[in-house]
């Protein structure tokens, strides 16, 4: 039987692959091989090369080598190695080498069958994926003799004793993406580390044998035997879990959730992303993020995010690395993610890193595909409003590969369809378009460059035109400096701005417009010191240019007069250290410090009002105006972070939370969502930076053999600072801003429940949040305190959030989806009845949110229906149906009063009043 597992697994891998054999274009080999042995060889090679060995160890680990290698192809090294041996060897495109013994085997087809070709991608795609479904004995043969191979780690002959660190990157198989989270884990310890957004990791062990599992959902979990001697480089591919579906799959080792420090976290795919029905058919990335516990919006066609109370500029929003001001499309019923172009999405709620500042709620980390590092590939989709496109490969034989992704609507269709005629005339448009480069620049360093830019323009049946976007690009240059230190430096520019338009009357004619930018640069490292220490420090600087706000003439008779606000200029900058303490098997606590420095800088002019008065322009007392460059305000800030861990059990834990963050630039709005005519503000020394505080204490459990995680997390956090605004607050053109506000100080607190079944036919999530988000205005310069200097709650205060996402796959090509949420009405003030002043009738308001909208309900489901898995199809396709609110509930956006004819009449405002039927067509090659 085992001669004939050797003729079945050369059969399948060598006659596809033995071209390679007789001409190896994968690289050059060089060293000084003399005196050792071939396991020492095969260890050698492979740290220094992507070059991955399968042989059985004990018939040739003691098989002696003796030669020096000069820049030579690894065919001809192996040709001396093995010559006068029974051995054989071949090797494929994937730098996979093969040697084995045996009988000869005749290697002639057909003539033309193979040719000179090496084993193609697809084809060792093929026999994975036999392997992974239990075809072939040639497969399950290779699977066993990989998963049980003992890999040689550094050089032998060291001292023995101590420890040492195997580091490496985890990828897709498929197409050599990074395998983002993945859990390395060592076999009965509670050691273990989760790949970062490269997919590098790094782990420090005692120097011998050890077993590492990898783990990653959606992927085949492996498991490598190593000998570690010192220092060295383990890189692993990872291959798309394909589940027979009348199995169910246990694996114990699934338990990053309960054994990571982190808390307030939480981690979606794209592949869990593109299963949740969405408007339209769109999958998209925040709507999912709504999803989850503590998170919210403020009606629906929002995509701002209010997470823990927080309001919607509290969020720091990143697409790989780069900062966006606004995340929505076409009113806000698509997020500005192309989801063809977005790996995954990492939300951070309490426990944030420290590398992390410049926001008071949560940290939303988009991260983008890098590009297939295999082939030539594309991806597609279109929809009853846009169409998107995505291409990638590789460029010179995978150490760098592109990705671009472009995205676009042809709304104007269904606009002019309307039967409401205040609408029909009305138009839109949006684009977005996404291009990243990466490259590996030898072994130790790694490029990445990603460019982003989006538009939207509309105008609802007048000529009044809204136009906004978001430019961004940056660098990252990632760099090993040896396997237990690396860095990452980058440079990014960021740009937001806004337009509105207006030239039908030629006397009115105007243009207004605003822009955000900042140019930016960070330096983050990583160091392993021993076992027990992981330590993260760096530093970042931003550089703020804001125009708060220009009116011009946009005609020439126009008799608009220009106004320009003064601009602004700020630089803030920090410094980080951060430390992972292992301090036993059961504890772990992450404690770190971020120490932020704030500069307003001119030129400027700054006002001084009367103290003791109410800020009012009528109480301003003098001025002063500072040069260019000039320090006119700088505010130092302290943010602690620390978290800890404690294993109660193998499959549960308790975690504890505490971190004080600072944001030092604020959203100015008068409206409860995101708005494309809201403007941001710099603190200065009228206005201070908010401060936040927060604790949290969370229980996490894994059941059912670690097939359902569930977690239950309760939290408090306070605010100072925060910016509510006055009655009638004017935003746009305003020299004095500082008057609008009003220093308020906030609370929230809650509890969120969540329970995830990540595998399985039946997957997805239910999760529950009841909290709580109060304001009080307590500032004494305020004219007239709202609410009276009570408590009253704020725009985002919903007390109960429930969602339902659940996936039923029936087989492999149908699929059916839903989603179900529910919340609490968000507060709003009502007029409660009428009075006699200066002899005109007027109306009485409430105190400020102290009624609500009626709650929130809504039904989405879709139906997904997969195209042939047949493997030589010029496309792969599929088809999503689904009915977006399908109970057509009239859900309230708002409630809104209008005078008529003396009398003040109510009404209710809904987004989507009724089932909106949606169809979408996908496609791969």
């Amino acid at each position: 039987m085992r001669r004939l597992g050797y003729i079945s697994l050369c059969l399948v891998l060598v006659l596809g692959s033995f071209g390679a054999h007789a001409q190896d274009k994968a690289g050059l080999i060089s060293g000084d091989f003399r005196g050792i042995n071939f396991a020492r060889f095969v260890a050698q090679v492979e740290a220094g090369s992507d070059y991955h060995f399968f042989y059985i160890p004990g018939e040739l680990d003691t098989l002696p080598v003796s030669l020096v290698a000069d820049r030579q192809p690894l065919s001809g090294v192996l040709e001396q190695i093995l010559a006068r041996t029974p051995f054989r060897f071949g090797i494929d495109s994937l730098h996979r080498v093969f040697v084995w013994s045996g009988p000869p085997i005749q290697m002639d087809l057909a003539s033309g069958y193979y040719g000179r070709r090496s084993v193609t991608s697809r084809q060792v795609t093929d026999l994975d994926t036999g392997a992974r479904t239990g075809g072939g004995l040639a497969n399950r043969i290779l699977k066993t003799a990989v998963d049980n191979r003992l890999y040689e780690i550094g050089i032998a002959g060291g001292p023995e004793g101590g420890y040492a660190t195997v580091a490496g990157y985890i990828r897709d198989a498929k197409n050599g993406e990074p395998v983002i989270g993945a859990a390395v884990q060592v076999e009965n310890t509670k050691t273990g580390v989760s790949t970062d957004q490269f997919g590098y990791y790094a782990l420090t062990l005692s120097r011998g044998r050890h077993t590492l599992r990898v783990t990653s959902v959606g992927m085949t979990d492996l498991v490598r035997h190593i000998l570690l001697h010192s220092d060295g480089k383990m890189s692993i591919d990872m291959q798309e879990y394909v589940p027979i579906l009348k199995s169910v799959v246990v694996d114990a080792s699934k338990t990053t959730n309960v054994r990571s420090v982190r808390m307030g976290f939480q981690q979606l795919d794209i592949a869990a992303i593109k299963q949740v029905p969405a408007v339209l058919g769109e999958p998209d990335v925040l709507r999912v993020v709504l999803t989850l516990p503590g998170v919210n919006s403020a009606g629906e066609g929002s995509t701002g995010l209010n997470v823990r109370g927080g309001a919607a500029d509290q969020n720091l929003i990143l697409f790989n690395d780069a900062t966006i001001y606004n995340p929505a499309h076409f009113f806000g019923f698509f997020s500005a993610f192309n989801p063809d172009a977005v790996k995954d999405v990492e939300l951070y709620k309490s426990s944030i890193p420290e590398k992390y500042g410049g926001r008071l709620s949560s940290v939303v980390d988009v991260t983008g595909r890098e590009g297939n590092k295999k082939k030539f590939s594309g991806s597609g989709g279109v929809g009853p409003l846009d169409a998107r496109l995505t291409l990638e490969g590789p460029i010179d034989s995978g150490k760098t590969s592109y990705l671009v992704s472009g995205r676009t609507t042809y709304s104007n269709w269904i606009l002019k369809d309307l039967p409401n005629a205040d609408y029909s005339n009305s138009r839109a448009s949006f684009y977005d378009f996404n291009a990243h480069l990466s490259a590996a620049l030898g072994s130790r360093n790694s490029l990445y460059v990603t460019g982003y830019a989006s538009h939207d323009a509309f105008r609802l049946n007048n000529d009044t035109t809204y136009a906004y976007g978001n430019k961004n690009a940056n660098v990252k240059w990632k760099h090993l400096f040896s396997n237990r230190t690396t860095g990452i430096l980058m440079v990014a520019y960021d740009d937001y701005q806004f337009r509105i338009a207006s030239n039908s009357n030629e006397v009115n004619a105007y243009t207004f417009a605003f822009a955000v930018s900042q140019f930016s640069g960070r330096a983050d490292f990583t160091t392993h010191i021993g076992t027990r220490h992981t330590v993260d420090f760096g530093l970042t600087s931003i550089r703020y240019g804001l125009q708060p706000g220009s009116m011009e003439p946009d005609a020439k008779g126009s008799l608009v007069a220009p106004v320009v606000i003064e601009r602004e200029q700020a630089l803030e900058s920090a410094v980080y250290l951060g430390d992972h303490y292992n301090l036993s098997s059961r504890l772990t606590v992450d404690g770190g410090l971020r120490f932020s420095v704030y500069n307003y800088l001119g030129p400027h002019t700054e006002y001084t009002y009367a103290p003791g008065l109410p800020r009012e322009t009528v109480n301003v007392t003098d001025s002063a105006t500072y040069g260019k460059g000039n320090f006119i305000k700088t505010y130092t800030n302290p943010e602690v972070r620390i978290s800890a861990r404690y294993v109660l059990t193998e499959n549960s834990s308790l975690k504890l939370g505490f971190n004080t963050l600072t944001q030092y630039i604020h959203m100015m709005s008068n409206t409860t969502s995101i708005s494309p005519t809201d403007i941001w503000k710099l603190s200065d020394p009228n206005i201070q930076p908010q401060l936040g505080k927060q604790v949290s204490l969370g229980f996490y459990r894994n059941l059912a053999s670690n097939t359902v995680e569930v977690s239950a997390e309760v939290y408090y956090k306070s605010l100072d600072h925060y910016l509510d605004y006055k009655s009638g607050a004017v935003l746009l053109l305003n020299p004095h801003l500082e008057t609008e506000v009003i220093d308020t100080k906030g609370k929230s607190y809650g509890a969120e429940f969540l329970v995830r079944k990540q595998t399985g036919k039946l997957n997805g999530w239910v999760s529950y949040t009841w909290s709580r988000t109060l304001l009080q205005s307590n500032d004494p310069l305020a004219e007239a305190p709202v609410n009276h200097g009570n408590w009253y709650p704020s725009d985002y205060d919903k007390p109960n959030i429930l969602n339902v996402v659940g996936n039923y796959k029936f087989t492999h090509r149908y699929s059916v989806s839903l989603n179900l949420s529910y919340s609490t009405g968000r507060p709003i003030t009502l007029p409660v009845g009428e009075y006699l002043y200066a002899g005109s009738l007027r109306t009485l308001y409430s105190d400020r949110n102290e009624f609500r909208v009626p709650d929130y309900f809504r039904t989405d489901i879709s139906m997904n229906v997969e195209g042939s898995h047949r493997i030589k199809v010029l496309a792969h396709s599929s088809w999503t149906f689904g009915i977006y609110n399908l109970t057509a509930r009239k859900n309230p956006y708002s409630i809104y009063f209008t005078s008529e004819n003396g009398v003040v009449n109510g009404y209710k405002l809904s987004i989507f009043g009724t089932a909106i039927p949606f169809i979408t067509y996908n496609f791969k090659f």
